[in-house]
């Protein structure tokens, strides 16, 4: 009896320390189990916080000149159009130096901007920075001027084969025969020679005819209007003052070349056409001294060219209609429109749009009454 009751006893005890460590057990896994959740809760955001956000896309914009004012007016649509993308721009000018350019984009790209911009002075000096800019894995849109011999990954700008046919276009109806001049830009600009080719690929049938004759053809250093101007002095000099029409590459250079009409008496009295829309073109075309220009939309450019930069920057996918040869590959191209203004449409082209306003156009034009 004795024996069972220690038996009995010594099984209660067994199963009074089992249940204690089974309860321990459960008491611990519950702790546990409230620390393990209790660390989640707890547990720091990401180490770093907006440095785990999205990084702010950067573009540099290397821009050959802000000499003129078209250039001005690229480099504040340009920035606003970036800006409204949410991404940032750092903006630098060389102003006709092509070894400034260079040193410009080398600090850029040194900055670790995510896509570079270029405007060229030089379209085959530029092709150094090109080059400098994929070494450190940064893609190159040239914008409105082609950057030759090299592997640029996208092109935008006018089609400005179909400008310098805007030109000639405007001029030969005016004058189907006689004597011509053409006042060229840049030699060391691509966009030069590509106007100069629209002209002639109108100019030309017309040569061979014999209703044409180019007397004077040269190209004007920088693009300035005093080189422009020399230039005009020495046709009319070279053709006894007898010239019918003069095909100027833009209105930079359709600036001197009528200056140096004025000297003679000759402005008003020979057509002559220009390209940008710049304001005192717009104003000599309403005086009667400018003939026509070609108005490129700056806002169309610089939005598109904004869009494709960022999305460039970004890695992604984007689509170019045409390609362009630039001497070493065939580069994406996205090619817009231009139109040609006169005296007839400026009101519903350049005006209407903005691009000038109308009492800026019609500022002292001693003909407004006429005009309407």
């Amino acid at each position: 009896m004795g024996r069972v009751l220690i038996h009995v006893r010594l099984i209660l005890l067994i199963v009074a320390l089992f249940c204690g460590v089974s309860s321990c057990q459960k008491d611990g896994e519950s702790t546990m189990g409230r620390v393990n959740l209790t660390k989640v809760s707890q547990s720091p955001k990401p180490v770093g916080g907006k440095a785990f956000e999205k990084k702010k896309i950067k573009i540099g914009f290397s821009m050959d000149t802000l000499l003129e004012e078209r250039w001005l007016r690229d480099r504040e649509l340009f920035k606003k159009a970036v800006e409204a993308l949410g991404a940032e721009v750092e903006i630098m000018a060389a102003n006709g130096d092509d070894s400034l350019q260079i040193s410009q984009a080398e600090t850029m790209i040194s900055q670790g901007v995510d896509l570079l911009v270029v405007v060229p002075h030089n379209a085959e000096a530029t092709a150094t920075i090109v080059n400098k800019a994929h070494l450190a894995g940064i893609k190159v849109l040239a914008y409105d001027r082609l950057i030759k011999n090299a592997n640029i990954d996208l092109y935008v700008s006018f089609d400005n084969e179909q400008v310098g046919e805007l030109q000639a276009k405007a001029i030969t109806r005016l004058v189907p025969k006689g004597k011509y001049v053409y006042i060229g830009g840049a030699v060391t600009d691509n966009n030069a020679h590509l106007f100069k080719k629209g002209v002639f690929n109108v100019l030309q049938p017309l040569i061979d005819k014999g209703d044409i004759k180019v007397v004077y053809d040269q190209w004007t250093k920088d693009w300035t209007p005093a080189n422009a101007f020399l230039n005009m002095k020495a046709a009319l000099k070279a053709n006894d003052n007898r010239i019918d029409a003069v095909i100027a590459a833009n209105d930079a250079t359709a600036g001197g070349v009528i200056q140096a009409l004025e000297e003679k008496g000759l402005a008003g009295k020979i057509p002559v056409a220009g390209q940008d829309a710049e304001l005192a073109a717009a104003q000599r075309i309403v005086k009667g001294t400018q003939t026509m220009t070609v108005y490129k939309p700056i806002s169309t450019l610089t939005q598109k060219a904004a869009e494709l930069a960022v999305k460039l920057a970004k890695g992604e996918n984007i689509s170019a209609d045409r390609k362009v040869d630039n001497g070493k590959i065939e580069v994406p191209s996205v090619l817009l429109s231009p139109i040609a203004v006169d005296r007839s449409n400026i009101d519903k082209t350049i005006i209407a749009d903005g691009f000038h306003s109308r009492q800026d156009v019609y500022k002292n034009v001693r003909s407004y009454s006429s005009i309407h």
